[in-house]
């Protein structure tokens, strides 16, 4: 499998900060395609005191729960400020925070859902983010993640292979990944996966890791 060339956390930020506008356009073809769905049915899952890591451009916020008490975290501020202007338009008051998903800035068992929804395919060490997410979370909490990674159909993850360098440069986005077996290694409790479109989807809820 081949491995791209790891952007930098600030060559990140810059990245999405530059194209925040544009975000949404960008990801269109494959929301209308089933991946808005795929949110949704995380979405409804979601509980209580809740961390969204990611939450970008806020694609998920018309989907939660109208009790959710939330915080939307994201690296990037341009991302948060596109959020903060759908969530206005919603009615919603998330709290929000600049943050790095491998060093959260919460303690331990804090929340009742982690929330993160395509990307993993961002972060340089997504093991540390997935174990980031597992200590913020209450011990009965639970961690709900959407993410995608190299298709299971040879054509598919051959193309993926083969584009992997060019499409992390463009997007920050490493998309031949294996996403349950890197949040399965990294402790996670998986007790549920689901896969979609010859594997290129996964949807995933955990427990945090025991301790």
């Amino acid at each position: 499998m081949s491995k791209p060339h790891l952007l930098t956390k600030t060559e990140i930020k810059e990245k999405y900060d530059g194209f925040a506008r544009w975000y949404d356009v960008v990801e269109a073809l494959p929301e209308f395609f089933g991946v808005r769905a795929l949110r949704r049915g995380l979405a409804g899952r979601v509980h209580g005191k809740t961390l969204e890591i990611a939450a970008g451009s806020g694609k998920n916020f018309r989907l939660l729960p109208e009790d959710v008490d939330l915080v939307a975290g994201d690296i990037s501020r341009g991302m948060l400020q596109i959020a903060d202007h759908k969530a206005r338009k919603l009615g919603m008051r998330p709290k929000y925070a600049l943050l790095d998903a491998e060093n959260l800035p919460f303690p331990d068992d804090t929340f009742d859902t982690v929330l993160s929804t395509l990307s993993s395919c961002t972060f340089p060490d997504p093991a540390v983010a997935f174990q980031e997410m597992s200590r913020v979370c209450k011990p009965d909490g639970r961690i709900l993640l959407l993410e995608h990674g190299r298709s299971s159909n040879r054509a598919i993850g051959w193309y993926q292979d083969f584009r992997a360098e060019s499409h992390a440069s463009k997007f920050g986005c490493q998309w031949n990944r294996a996403p349950v077996e890197i949040a399965r290694n990294a402790g996670l409790e998986l007790v549920d996966v689901r896969t979609y479109f010859f594997d290129v989807f996964a949807v995933m809820e955990a427990r945090p890791a025991s301790s």
